[in-house]
């Protein structure tokens, strides 16, 4: 079962994750104590407000892919110093956070 406060464990999480650094879904979710959650955990962000205090262009798929759509997101990443692979995908040996 999914707590109530779901969504704020999420969000505490995002809001730890370094300038410069990135981390996934599924990460977030086993952060939580819900590992098998991912898609929960995309589904929260994907409605949540984009602001500077909950970083959520920080967050990615597990293979690095970006959110298809937000073409902010590159940029964002790209300012904080985040490299990218020939692919477009965040290079996650050297960015991943955990």
């Amino acid at each position: 079962m999914i707590p109530a406060d779901f969504e704020d464990r999420v969000y505490t999480v995002v809001r730890q994750i370094p300038r410069g650094k990135v981390t996934t879904y599924g990460q977030i979710a086993y952060m939580i104590g819900f590992p098998k959650n991912a898609r929960l955990v995309g589904a929260t962000l994907k409605h949540s407000k984009r602001d500077q205090i909950t970083p959520c262009h920080r967050v990615v798929n597990a293979a690095g892919r970006l959110v298809p759509g937000w073409e902010e997101q590159r940029e964002l990443l790209l300012s904080e110093g985040v490299t990218f692979k020939e692919n477009g995908h965040v290079k996650m040996k050297d960015h991943f956070w955990q």
